[in-house]
């Protein structure tokens, strides 16, 4: 509790009894009664606080005695009108509110009981304020409603009730009556009545309805007063619980003032406190207005004192009363700055106090909400900031220490808050408002770079202790802010090493991770244990961390080769850019055998056309078949020199048959210089290949037909070379054809010691001429047929060659004569035109601008039409010809 109110009584020992009272600006309007006589008069009274002190001047400015002639039983002042409304006699009268002359008397509310007013500001665009003045009065079992236009009171309709209405208040569109035993909510355009609920003991006293806003109000049942909205339905979870039952209410924002039989009760609605009981003999009428708030008994007139709301709000922060401070600071009338930067000083102590209570989630909210520096609110969880930093920040006691349930409650808490803040400070930038304190001139904060980093270590540290799960993804995230040291720590105290490695390759720190990574691949128990991560870790480096993959890479190359190759061969944006000739002497040096699946995936994979990794491959192939061939050679049975390159068993085969189809299909290697590494004595088929891609042709052919005696390889390879454009390709089967009848001396084979040497085979010549007639010279062939060849032998040849002849010299003289026949046509085309003339002389004019043509260019349309070359717009259309 708190004091809000000082009572002072301003008129005491009134010699008259006091019937009613309403008050305006510094005027107390006082109806009485003479107790002997049971005349009724009306006292002015203006009540003035004299400076300096807490004394009252008060004078009486009027005292009308024939202002009614019953007692009055209601008064209402409504200065923005300037008129007073009085209920006496049972019918509602209107004064002019200066001088009480009576402007009116609305007769039909005879038998009125009681009325309610309802006074409505609205503001133009123009900045013109209005107020709409209605009133409600209760007449019998009728309510009166009425509307203030032109100085006089329209009646709007009038609603049957029920029964007499014993109280009345407006709400929005509509009016809550009590009556004796019941509430109701009547909607004023249809009248259709919502009951709500019983009024109580009807035995004590009246029922009440106090008027909280325009959509509130509070409705008395016994000692109780329930909040309810304009439509009937409950705004507040919990009603007001009073004393005792309270006789009458009055609001006076934030208060409700309940008069009781011995003493006056002040409460607020939120919170709901017990805020003052003031002792006053028999109170029974209650006005306010202005900010002044009067209570009356039959003779004496107290006034509540509002004590400064400056000196409440440092009360109710004493006590801890921080909602209430704030609906007092709210209406403080000074510097909107000023007021702002108070109300949040309150809200933080508020947030604070939340904290202390255990309440973390309305805390953490109302910390969001205030834009509290993050590291303030971090710091009330103890070992979550750095000592020496959490020692600098001011709280207005010592933090609550929070142990298992709680602390895992209130670190969910924080978590939200966190995640929020980190939003907001993502969204806001650099350019984010200075950070609020909890206690004026504590540490905040310097920076947004700063509370940043603070905000995303601190989280780490909460998910660590309450879902570890999330660490990796917060170490992740791409502005991620963790502070390294401290996260480092925390997360080696923890033994997160598959988290520590995430916050190693954020913070570039790689050969820490990759020695970590080291260390822990060989722990039985360790998440990191096996080379996988280190392969993992390695090709995400790039190739500005080269010397670093290549140092780390060499214990994952010794133990598990094939793994360790997709550091450089793994399909990822950090993989492909490394420099590929680096990394092939890297391999060269340190795992050979891994060069050729490397050069593999780069060329087939990749589509490297560097000249060198093609002749490096080919190398590659040629030496391990050289180091696999004499155990080949070794294992023949005795008679067998060589067989078919690639139908060897095993590795040394299937390298054959790779070494042939990359010589068949690659364009980017030198066979010139290849050729020098191949030994004569092996390699036939490889040497072939070379020789052709060379364009030595007749080596090459000489190899298919007479080392390795394969018609169909020699034939085959003529159908690759064959082109019948180029001078080097157009001639192979002629050269193969030549090959056979006139095979190479003795001396081009010296090397290959095991082969036999060459013989003639007219035979297979004579095929080569059968099959493929079209591409053989027929006279160079025949130049080297043999001079004891019989005709029986090409006749075959022959007639393909006569019949083909024949062909192509009918299919000249037919393209002759429709080349013949085209000409005759063109020529005739030629002379038609010329036949044309167009006679162009000083009366000639142009059919577009109808102007003469003389020396002008013109142009001639094909029906003779003459226009200047100018007007000649489209060659297509001639121009007063319909299209």
């Amino acid at each position: 509790m708190h004091i809000a109110y000082d009572a002072k009584a301003v008129l005491p020992n009134l010699p008259l009894q006091i019937e009613a009272i309403a008050c305006h600006g510094n005027h107390v309007l006082v109806g009485t009664r003479d107790s002997k006589d049971g005349t009724a008069q009306l006292l002015d009274y203006t009540i003035k606080q004299k400076e300096g002190s807490g004394e009252y001047e008060i004078d009486v400015n009027k005292s009308l005695k024939s202002f009614s002639k019953k007692p009055v039983q209601q008064l209402t002042c409504i200065p923005e009108h300037q008129i007073l409304i009085s209920l006496s006699d049972n019918v509602i009268h209107v004064h002019e509110l200066s001088h009480f002359t009576e402007l009116f008397t609305i007769y039909k509310t005879k038998g009125a009981t009681l009325f309610a007013t309802d006074l409505h500001k609205t503001s133009s665009a123009s900045g013109l304020v209005t107020y709409h003045l209605k009133m409600c009065v209760a007449v019998k079992r009728k309510i009166q409603l009425y509307d203030w236009r032109n100085r006089s009171f329209t009646e709007i309709t009038e609603l049957g009730v029920l029964d007499v209405p014993r109280s009345l208040a407006w709400c929005g569109h509509s009016i809550c009556v009590g009556f004796k035993r019941d509430y109701f909510l009547i909607a004023i355009k249809t009248g259709e009545l919502k009951e709500l609920f019983t009024t109580g003991n009807t035995t004590q006293v009246e029922p009440t309805i106090t008027k909280l806003s325009e959509d509130l109000m509070a409705l008395g049942r016994d000692n109780m007063s329930i909040i309810i909205d304009s439509e009937g339905e409950p705004a507040k979870k919990y009603a007001l619980r009073w004393s005792e039952v309270p006789t009458v209410l009055e609001h006076d924002q934030p208060y409700v003032i309940a008069v009781m039989p011995k003493y006056v009760e002040i409460r607020t609605v939120d919170p709901r406190l017990l805020v003052q009981s003031i002792e006053i003999k028999d109170p029974k009428y209650i006005t306010s207005g202005s900010g002044h708030v009067y209570v009356a008994s039959q003779e004496c007139i107290w006034k509540l004192e509002p004590v400064p709301i400056h000196n409440q709000i440092k009360e109710l922060l004493k006590d801890k009363q921080f909602e209430l401070a704030l609906h007092l600071a709210n209406m403080t009338e000074e510097v909107e700055a000023d007021k702002q930067m108070r109300i949040q000083r309150i809200q933080n102590l508020y947030a604070f106090e939340l904290f202390q209570q255990e309440r973390f989630d309305e805390s953490m909210k109302l910390f969001t909400k205030l834009s509290t520096d993050p590291a303030q609110v971090i710091g009330l969880f103890t070992d979550l900031l750095p000592g020496d930093y959490r020692n600098k920040i001011k709280y207005p006691s010592e933090p609550a220490q929070l142990k298992g349930a709680n602390l895992e409650k209130g670190l969910s808490a924080l978590i939200e808050y966190l995640t929020q803040k980190r939003q907001d400070l993502q969204a806001k930038g650099p350019e984010a408002h200075q950070p609020s304190s909890i206690v004026e001139g504590s540490k905040t904060t310097s920076s947004s770079k700063q509370r940043a980093q603070i905000i995303d270590t601190t989280l780490l540290k909460c998910y660590l202790e309450t879902n570890d799960a999330l660490v990796a993804s917060l170490l992740r995230l791409k502005d991620n802010r963790c502070h390294f040291e401290e996260s480092e720590r925390v997360l080696k105290k923890h033994q997160k090493y598959s988290e520590l490695i995430i916050l190693y390759y954020k913070k570039e720190k790689h050969k820490e991770a990759l020695d970590l990574l080291l260390r822990q691949s060989q722990k039985v128990s360790s998440p990191l244990r096996g080379h996988e991560r280190t392969v993992e870790y390695l090709q995400k480096l790039g190739a500005s961390h080269m010397s670093l993959i290549e140092e780390y890479a060499t214990w994952v190359l010794s133990a598990h080769p094939e793994d360790g190759l997709t550091i450089f061969t793994e399909d990822n944006p950090e993989v492909e850019p490394l420099d590929r000739r680096k990394v092939l002497d890297y391999l060269t040096r340190a795992q050979r055998k891994l060069v050729i699946p490397y050069l593999e995936h780069i060329i087939l994979n990749c589509g490297d056309g560097t000249d060198d990794f093609h002749n490096q491959l080919i190398q590659m192939y040629r030496e391990k078949i050289e180091a696999l061939m004499p155990e080949f050679v070794d294992s023949l049975p005795e008679g067998h020199s060589f067989t078919r390159a690639g139908s060897e068993p095993g590795e040394l085969g299937e390298l054959r048959k790779k070494l042939l189809g990359f010589l068949e299909t690659s364009r980017f290697y030198a066979p010139n210089k290849l050729l020098a590494f191949f030994p004569k004595n092996a390699f036939f088929e490889e040497r072939a290949l070379l020789s052709g891609r060379a364009g030595r042709h007749e080596q090459a052919l000489a190899i298919y037909a007479h080392l390795l005696k394969n018609a169909s390889l020699a034939e085959a390879y003529c159908e690759r070379h064959y082109h019948p454009g180029k001078d080097n390709s157009k001639d192979v089967y002629f050269k193969l054809f030549q090959t056979y009848l006139d095979p190479p001396d003795s001396q081009s084979f010296k090397a290959q010691t095991h082969v036999a040497e060459p013989e003639k085979n007219v035979g297979e010549a004579l095929k080569i001429l059968e099959r493929h007639f079209d591409k053989i010279d027929t006279a160079r062939a025949f130049e080297c047929l043999p001079d004891d060849i019989k005709v029986s032998d090409i006749c075959i040849f022959l007639k393909k060659v006569l019949e083909i002849k024949a062909k192509q010299r009918r299919s000249a003289q037919v393209s002759k004569s429709l080349l013949y026949a085209e000409n005759l046509q063109i020529r005739g085309f030629h002379m038609h035109y010329q036949s044309a003339r167009s006679i162009i002389d000083e009366d000639t004019n142009c059919r577009v601008c109808r102007k003469r043509i003389g020396n002008s260019a013109f142009a001639r349309y094909p029906n003779g039409v003459i226009v200047h070359y100018y007007c000649c717009k489209d060659v297509n259309k001639c121009p007063g010809v319909p299209s």
